[in-house]
């Protein structure tokens, strides 16, 4: 991921460094774990951990340039990082990766990198849900209007809009802690998963030391079904962003200006039109989502590899690893700071839900003419013949509220009382199952003005 849409947390899991420094563990760990039923001289554990660690410590660009240099040579970036721990640890280091496989390493550092992604997006996911849940709790009775396939329908809250993203960020989040648990797998069963050549508790005791689970049957390679899940999770998760930036954006529009990004003073929006206030934040997102889903598809292509094992994931994985999890932590971080600063204009809201002539209030009326004794095919009839008649002479000298209209209907008059048509048409009535669902969304914190 370019530099512009990066953070250092999250850009730092994915460097050399970090890569090296998890591969030493690994290494180290299983020493360790083979000093501790005889397979290699205790000695010889303690000096690779002590000399190794001190190696890592005072890595250098001088180093990454000697693996470079090897990895050049050999053509295989384990060998050359194992190369350049011997010249660092000395003879012992031929009880190093005894009995392992290059992909022991590979796939239990991936797994340690996706976990420590994942954990960043946690407490990514996290921003953005306080982020709504302050705005759901703030707009809980502003009303608004609400739109299918963007026509006027009826009234709702500006707050349910949120609580409704909230859910499903809420949703969001249980599935990457699913998701995480899922891919924090360990792997050293040597050639083809059968451990021939090295003893399983290595494996369970690296696994416990990294917080990993052993995996099941490694075939050599952890089984990419885990990771597709995994990357499928980000997806899911970048189509809410997007889901929640489109909503941004349709409010902003000129014609709608219900609510907008926040515009930084000295802020500009155009180079040409000094005026414009474009909702740059919620479109860089919109692209961010495209892309974060996109590495889905190569996910799920990696779960067919030959046999045991092939390594046509491998290049796939060196590009989506890092760019899923930067993109994605980046847009979490871009949508929490815009929804936390989301300007609101309940008096812009409440214009555009009567701008129609009170036609927004038909599915009431419907219901309140079929109460007072009309056939409920009469009822639409008569409504929508009103309703129409107001909605073609909007803004003309001798069109009609949508309330006149009915009033002056002889199929309404004498049917329905004047209070019981007044309380049909009003916006409150829309409101009155919001406690009920805040309840089920936000539970005892459901409180709010």
């Amino acid at each position: 991921m370019v530099p512009r849409y990066s953070r250092p947390a999250m850009t730092a899991i994915w460097s050399p460094v970090n890569r090296y420094r998890i591969w030493f563990e690994i290494e180290a760990l299983a020493c360790e774990a083979m000093a501790t039923f005889g397979a290699i001289p205790e000695e010889a554990a303690r000096i690779v951990r002590e000399k190794g660690d001190a190696a890592m410590a005072a890595f250098s660009e001088a180093d990454l340039a000697r693996i470079d240099e090897i990895e050049a040579e050999t053509r295989h970036d384990v060998i050359a990082f194992l190369t350049w721990l011997a010249e660092k640890v000395g003879p012992e280091s031929r009880f190093v990766h005894l009995g392992m496989t290059s992909s022991d390493v590979l796939d239990t550092c991936f797994s340690v990198q996706l976990v420590q992604a994942a954990d960043l997006l946690l407490a990514d996911l996290d921003a953005v849900l306080a982020a709504l849940k302050a705005q759901a709790l703030r707009h809980k009775m502003t009303v608004t209007i609400g739109r299918s396939h963007g026509i006027h329908a009826e009234p709702t809250s500006f707050g349910l809009k949120m609580a409704g993203h909230y859910a499903e960020f809420a949703r969001n989040r249980a599935r990457l802690v699913e998701a995480r648990q899922e891919i924090a797998v360990c792997a050293i069963s040597g050639a083809v998963g059968t451990y021939a050549h090295i003893d399983p508790r290595v494996e369970d005791f690296v696994a416990e030391k990294l917080g990993l689970a052993a995996e099941d049957v490694s075939t050599q390679v952890i089984p990419r079904d885990r990771h597709a899940a995994f990357f499928c999770t980000l997806a899911v998760i970048a189509s809410g962003i997007e889901r929640l930036a489109t909503e941004v954006r349709h409010l902003q529009r000129s014609e709608v200006r219900e609510a907008e990004e926040f515009f930084h003073p000295g802020q500009k929006g155009s180079s040409a039109m000094p005026h414009k206030r474009n909702p740059v934040l919620s479109e860089n997102l919109t692209g961010l989502a495209r892309l974060v889903r996109s590495y889905a598809v190569p996910a799920l292509e990696n779960v067919a590899l030959w046999h045991e094992r092939d390594i046509s994931h491998s290049s796939v994985e060196r590009n989506i690893g890092p760019d899923a999890t930067i993109g994605l932590d980046f847009a979490l971080m871009r949508l929490a700071g815009m929804m936390e600063k989301l300007v609101v204009y309940p008096e812009r809201m409440m214009a555009n839900l009567e701008s129609l002539g009170g036609v927004v209030h038909s599915g009431e009326v419907l219901l309140a003419l079929a109460r007072a004794g009309i056939s409920r095919e009469d009822a639409y009839r008569i409504v929508q013949r009103n309703a129409m008649a107001t909605w073609t002479k909007l803004g003309e000298p001798d069109g009609r509220s949508f309330r006149a209209n009915l009033a002056a209907d002889p199929e309404v008059a004498g049917r329905i009382d004047t209070e019981v048509l007044d309380e049909a048409m009003d916006s409150a009535r829309h409101l009155a199952a919001v406690d009920r669902i805040y309840a089920k969304v936000f539970g005892a914190d459901a409180s709010g003005a």
